[in-house]
């Protein structure tokens, strides 16, 4: 697991690429949806969101000095498979 350093002023973009290990020839993502943990007053938020081919990314903006939070990343591909991954931050005044 990796941990990204945040400040607390900050937004930004994170991705996770889905295609050597998971998409198989031919599939692509369909859909994909973001969630923080944990979801509390002036924690981390999503701010957008995309997809295109084999990657997913996140905006993330704002989040508690000292605190750590995980953006999880569930999606499902044109062939109705679904998995989901998560990035981990740690909230820093930088």
């Amino acid at each position: 697991m990796t941990l990204l350093l945040k400040d607390p002023a900050a937004a930004l973009d994170y991705a996770i690429d889905w295609g050597a290990d998971y998409l198989g020839e031919g599939d692509a993502l369909s859909d994909s949806s973001w969630s923080v943990e944990p979801d509390e007053p002036g924690g981390v938020i999503i701010a957008g969101s995309n997809i295109g081919g084999s990657l997913s990314s996140v905006q993330a903006s704002g989040g508690i000095a000292g605190r750590v939070y995980r953006l999880s990343n569930r999606v499902v591909t044109l062939a109705g498979r679904t998995d989901e991954r998560s990035i981990v931050l740690r909230v820093e005044k930088r």
